[in-house]
């Protein structure tokens, strides 16, 4: 897909984008029609893909997202331009960096750990996240920013918020920051829908030595049952709360 197939609003917002790992994808796209993040990694050695489509996505341009797959047979994201009327022309220039005080507040309010799975990180390996996205709601001034609209979140959990949020029709559609607030991925703790679908979501990690063998063990009974390991865990998870209501002195 060449540059003459693409909308003059499209062309002229893409030409703003004059530099970093954003110009990289736009470029890519404007000559070749899409790009996976596979090719960001192989080809330009962009090590967080997702990260530089976002970066895109971040400066108003309307990327669509399939899934397909990767020369080795792993899942790939694939990226194209989409519709040209989803330009948002205030989003020119990008998202506003973070400084290092904001983060330490963040770390200091919330805990240096992810907010979805709860596992503890050192400080640098978390991304500061708004609970509503930057695409939905836009950013404060850096003055005025409420430590109450950002998050922590290690990067596995940032890419499945970003696969969920861009695929939910909230986001393709209405855009209502009061819906994305009582989703899972802007309040995790207390939420009443996931990408607007009636689900409920559960993140455990189990962390170091003792606790993996607590894993390898479960993992092992699933088998033996011949059950996939999060659905064993479902059950048991159901069979214990049963009992607990049933027998509720009986708990431990």
């Amino acid at each position: 897909m060449s540059k003459r197939k693409q909308s003059p609003e499209l062309l002229a917002l893409l030409a703003k984008i004059t530099r970093g790992r954003a110009k990289i994808v736009v470029d890519h796209i404007l000559k070749h029609g899409k790009v996976s993040t596979e090719e960001l990694e192989d080809i330009y050695g962009l090590r967080d893909a997702a990260s530089a489509a976002r970066d895109v996505k971040d400066c108003g341009v309307p990327l669509v997202s399939v899934r397909g797959k990767s020369k080795t047979g792993r899942m790939t994201a694939v990226y194209s331009y989409g519709d040209p009327s989803l330009i948002r022309s205030d989003r020119v220039g990008g998202r506003r960096a973070f400084s290092k005080a904001f983060k330490a507040a963040l770390v200091e309010r919330f805990g240096s750990k992810c907010a979805i799975c709860s596992t503890p990180y050192g400080a640098r390996y978390l991304q500061i996240d708004h609970r509503v996205p930057y695409q939905i709601a836009g950013d404060s001034p850096a003055a005025d920013r409420n430590l109450e609209d950002y998050m922590l979140l290690c990067g596995s959990c940032q890419r499945a918020k970003s696969w969920s949020c861009e695929h939910c029709d909230n986001w393709r559609e209405a855009r209502q920051p009061e819906i994305c607030k009582t989703c899972y991925w802007a309040t995790p703790e207390d939420y009443n829908h996931i990408a607007l679908q009636d689900h409920r979501r559960l993140e455990i990690v189990w962390l170091g030595e003792s606790e993996a063998a607590e894993h390898t063990g479960l993992k092992h009974l699933a088998q033996q049952n011949r059950i996939e390991l999060p659905i064993y865990a479902k059950a048991a998870l159901a069979e214990h709360v049963r009992r607990v209501r049933e027998r509720p002195g009986e708990a431990n």
